[in-house]
């Protein structure tokens, strides 16, 4: 039996670069823009600086000053999510999210 694992860690951010061609390559923060926010999501660009899904967002915008930081898109993104698994389930029922 194959068994094939996809990690969609970075996805809220990965789908922000994929959607706006201008933010690829370049750190993208997705999460909680006011107030006391938190990290949503971080491209593997700003991981580099040290930015991770929890963490404040004020830590992670001090980290990496120069990041795009955007809010979420949830409805947004559990549409891509629900594209993404009728793909999977086109080639098998054993699909578990």
């Amino acid at each position: 039996m194959d068994i094939l694992h996809v990690d969609m860690d970075a996805f809220f951010a990965s789908i922000e670069q994929r959607d706006r061609p201008d933010l690829r390559g370049k750190p993208v923060i997705v999460g909680g823009v006011k107030g006391r926010g938190v990290v949503s999501a971080a491209s593997y660009e700003a991981r580099k600086f040290g930015v991770h899904s929890a963490m404040p967002m004020s830590t992670a915008r001090r980290l990496c000053p120069q990041a795009m930081v955007l809010p979420v898109r949830m409805q947004h993104y559990a549409e891509i999510g629900r594209q993404i698994r009728d793909i999977f389930l086109s080639f098998t029922p054993l699909v578990e999210p």
